[in-house]
């Protein structure tokens, strides 16, 4: 590991101007590539007080051994430059988007005397037009199979159309009409030609022109009546709209824009691109990376635009590109993809409108791609294996945790405070045996306690089963050896942590009981973790192995992982364990916490919508739904109802004395709640409705 101060520039020796900056290694490799309005700014910051450097870049400065930089003109040159760099160079610690999928391209080769279309995938070439990409070749020809009977352009690959060329004979498409034939004359170089810049044209989204320029060639054939040429003029006007149809309009405006979204976490990045053209989806690409550099998403969203305009030209660069995030200079960028485009584009984030329900649609594609090759990483058996063999080395532990659960809290401003468990089981979720809890040994936000409460009530459980199942054999002096004195047996089934709700899981039940077997034993809660995580730092660990003590349970390990820098804490240790940001076993236990985290806010949401929904009026015996409903809309508020006497109740219609009695009863001994206040304007709300007490 280098000493960043072995090799930092002396004090005046980088210039204050726009450049870009390389770090190599001992072995004069690049392995950073970065670019600065003011490199003496920039560079200064790679050699502060390690401790307050992300650690990505930590790593990076502690790899290096020198550092050199280049001087630029402007921050557009300082941009094309770094990413000349990162292609020639590749560096280690640069972000760098690849392709979760090999895409498929409609191409259209123009360098060709007679230009032929195909599907394509790979490095583009120069002088052919693509079109896309699509999500399956399936798509291209289906597309290409419809437009061929109005752009009759040869498919044939060059064997083909040398050996008709050859023989003087058209292949099959030639015969149909859906080739034009140029291998044996029928039309001449510049006739075909013309016929692969219509095709071009069309695909790119001017389409409106040759389906009225069809529809009017077929009228007038009808009027001079030519039937079956009209005829063959309406199916192919079909054909292309048939081909227009298989890419929904999706902006009225006919606009040409690619829209990018990212999805992210804290060790790898998705990004979706929709390609609009003619306000049609003409194509969708995706990419994955890993953020083996400390970057934002605007970072994130500058490397994506990059990569995918570095090698483009003209059309190929759209007249708008909308983002999530702005990149840190926005105007050079713009400039940028301005100079490769050859006039204006607008660089924005999409504010109202249908761009902006578009842009959401592609947030969601992006969401589930990176979902998708999260399942994908963690479903493979010999990466789940490695995952738990190098948790168990960074933890020190005997053997692979086979069995983790991940504990949450999870509350709004203290309120509706709970707490989740969830189990994993040699690296796959066990969703039948998650648990959801309560917090009910205090009041308010305190999530160190609640932490506490839970693993305690957890483990208490665990205890209760082993005795009770003959496991855990008392000592003659009534105590286990090593442990505490042991909880007597429970009358009945005894109480459980609350049980599981979700997707997938089992139907939840009574909140203090547990689902049973088949053969109506309650379920066991004796299967002891190796290792427990907990959702936090020191404080959270400290109070799971505090409880654990207390109940005398010293063989189950306790971990604890911070969302901040994703750094895994231990028990009685004042320094984090950093896993490598490629560790599959960092990526499994953030896979766990992610999880976790999702149980508990879903029950904490749950909670709170029922507490919103609750009304005194539930309590009263033999009131359903239609007569309460009944009762507030006569009085418009359960708080006037609260006020109104017993022969008042009488007179709304199905409400018998009997019941209004009850009814007068039940408001009488509930408290009013407090009158919700308007924190903006401090104006008191009046209660309207009987949701809520």
């Amino acid at each position: 590991m280098a000493d960043p101060s072995s090799y930092r520039p002396k004090p005046g020796q980088i210039p204050d101007s726009p450049g870009v900056y390389k770090f190599r290694d001992e072995h004069r490799r690049v392995i950073y590539v970065g670019k600065a309005k003011n490199l003496r700014q920039r560079v200064a910051n790679y050699f502060q007080d390690l401790a307050h450097l992300h650690p990505r870049t930590r790593t990076m400065v502690t790899t290096a051994a020198s550092v050199e930089w280049t001087v630029v003109s402007t921050e557009v040159e300082a941009l094309q430059l770094e990413y000349s760099w990162i292609k020639e160079f590749d560096p280690r610690f640069n972000v760098k988007y690849r392709d979760d999928k090999s895409y498929p391209y409609l191409a259209v080769t123009l360098n060709e005397e007679f230009p032929r279309v195909q599907v394509m995938r790979g490095a583009k070439k120069k002088g052919v037009r693509y079109f896309g990409p699509y999500g399956h070749a399936w798509a291209i020809r289906e597309t290409v199979d419809l437009m061929l009977r109005v752009f009759p352009v040869r498919t044939c690959s060059a064997g083909v159309f040398k050996n008709a060329a050859r023989t003087g004979r058209p292949c099959l498409l030639g015969y149909i009409g859906k080739c034009s034939a140029p291998c044996v004359g029928r039309v001449t170089p510049e006739e075909h030609r013309e016929l692969a810049e219509d095709f071009c044209d069309f695909m790119a989204g001017r389409t409106g022109t040759y389906i009225r320029r069809l529809e009017k060639d077929m009228m007038q054939a009808a009027e001079e009546m030519e039937y079956e040429r009209a005829a063959r003029l309406r199916d192919d006007a079909g054909a292309l709209k048939r081909a227009m149809e298989k890419s929904a309009v999706v902006l009225a405006d006919a606009t040409d824009a690619d829209l990018i979204a990212v999805a992210e976490d804290e060790l790898e990045a998705a990004l979706q691109i929709f390609h609009v053209r003619g306000g049609r989806v003409r194509g969708q690409r995706g990419w994955v990376t890993d953020k083996v550099e400390a970057v934002d998403t605007s970072g994130l969203v500058e490397h994506a635009l990059q990569q995918l305009y570095g090698e483009e030209r003209g059309d190929a660069v759209p007249k708008e590109v909308l983002v999530p995030a702005l990149p840190e200079d926005t105007e050079a960028v713009s400039q940028w993809l301005a100079e490769r485009r050859g006039s204006q584009v607008s660089l924005r984030i999409p504010q109202r409108g249908d761009k902006k329900d578009l842009m959401a649609t592609v947030q969601r594609n992006a969401q589930q791609a990176l979902g998708l090759h999260k399942t994908k990483r963690a479903s493979d058996l010999t990466t789940r294996s490695r995952a738990l063999e190098e948790i168990a080395e960074a933890l020190g532990l005997d053997t692979a945790p086979l069995r983790i659960e991940c504990y949450d809290i999870s509350h709004l401003q203290g309120d509706d405070v709970v707490a989740s468990m969830v189990v994993f089981e040699d690296g796959l979720a066990r969703k039948s045996e998650y648990r959801r809890f309560q917090i009910k040994g205090f009041e308010g936000q305190d999530d160190v306690r609640s932490m506490h409460e839970v693993i305690g009530r957890r483990f208490k459980r665990y205890l209760q089963e082993k005795e009770r199942t003959g496991e855990w054999e008392e000592q003659p002096t009534g105590t286990p050896a090593d442990g505490p004195a042991p909880i007597g047996p429970v009358p009945g089934p005894a109480p459980a942590a609350d049980p599981a709700v979700g997707d997938g899981e089992p139907t939840a039940v009574a909140e203090d009981s547990e689902p049973r077997e088949d053969d109506g034993r309650p379920k066991r809660f004796a299967y002891p973790p190796q290792l427990v995580v907990v959702d936090g730092g020191q404080p959270q660990v400290a109070a799971a192995k505090r409880a654990l003590d207390e109940l005398g349970i010293d063989d189950i390990a306790v971990c604890g992982l911070a969302k901040r820098l994703e750094e895994v804490w231990l028990p009685d240790d004042d320094d984090p364990v950093v896993l490598p940001r490629s560790s599959e076993g960092l990526y499994l236990l953030q896979r766990i916490r992610d999880e976790a985290h999702r149980f508990a806010i879903t029950y904490q949401r749950a909670k709170r919508a029922k507490r919103i929904r609750t009304s005194p009026l539930d309590d009263v015996s033999g009131l359903g739904e239609t007569r309460k409903q009944a009762l507030i809309k006569h009085f418009g508020s359960v708080k006037k109802l609260r006020q109104a006497t017993i022969d008042e109740i009488c007179e709304v219609p199905g409400i018998g004395r009997r019941t209004a009695e009850s009814v007068a009863a039940a408001l009488a001994s509930t408290t009013p709640a407090a009158p919700a206040v308007n924190t903006a304007t401090g104006e008191i709300i009046e209660e309207d409705d009987g949701g809520s007490s």
